[in-house]
């Protein structure tokens, strides 16, 4: 196998200006149709379609037909990875160049990354995570410790739901817009879920922006001692 030559494919596949777009918008976690993909590219229904063929063949998105309909998502948790991995390299300065929204709102403050929490919000949760123990750095990741699983019971994470995944229980996911680490893994995956279901978060009916409620706001400074 050329690896040179399969990289450069993967590359020119997500390079591509419209491609990145709609990648970029499967980053909410949601699986979209083509024509709501062709309005994220501003592409035409055929010429959206053309890339989405593109993407299914180099395995970073899959199709799903439920009815008439034809519904389309990222491949797993490690293209989104990857792709906001690339995030990763906008000069810093054009980061910081953008103007920050107001507390509680916008997606600098928080937004979904695939299936786990981003932005401000997710760092501090992370930092509160280390503060109080409830995950330690190992060799350039993170565990949960034994009074984590436990503190994760108490606040009722399904930590048997945890332990039997095959995901990797917890890692360190670089933040795009804060360049400092949140969490991912299934124990990101597990927060967001758990955040949401109870109402602490909210997802915006499009896009990757996520809403914190009133009772949120108040929970999250219990027990995360985020303000």
């Amino acid at each position: 196998m050329d690896i040179a030559k399969e990289f450069s494919a993967a590359a020119v596949l997500i390079g591509d200006r419209s491609r990145a777009k709609m990648l970029w918008a499967l980053l909410d976690g949601r699986a979209y149709t083509a024509t709501e993909l062709a309005g994220f590219a501003d592409l035409t229904r055929q010429a959206a379609s053309n890339h989405l063929t593109k993407l299914i063949h180099g395995r970073l998105i899959v199709v799903e037909q439920q009815g008439r309909h034809r519904y389309f998502r990222l491949a797993g948790p490690e293209i989104a990875r990857s792709i906001e991995g690339i995030a990763g390299l906008i000069p810093p300065q054009h980061v910081e160049g953008i103007k920050r929204p107001e507390p509680k709102g916008g997606l600098m403050t928080a937004r979904t990354c695939y299936d786990h929490l981003a932005g401000e919000l997710a760092v501090r949760i992370q930092e509160s995570l280390v503060a109080q123990n409830i995950i330690v750095h190992k060799d350039s990741s993170y565990q949960i410790t034994a009074k984590g699983w436990h503190w994760l019971e108490a606040l009722g994470i399904d930590t048997n739901k945890l332990l039997k995944g095959k995901r990797i229980h917890v890692r360190p996911c670089l933040d795009w817009t804060e360049r400092k680490h949140h969490v991912a893994g299934a124990l990101g995956k597990a927060l967001l879920d758990f955040m949401i279901d109870r109402d602490w978060l909210r997802k915006k009916s499009s896009g990757r922006e996520v809403v914190i409620t009133s009772k949120g706001a108040r929970l999250l400074k219990e027990h995360f001692q985020v303000s």
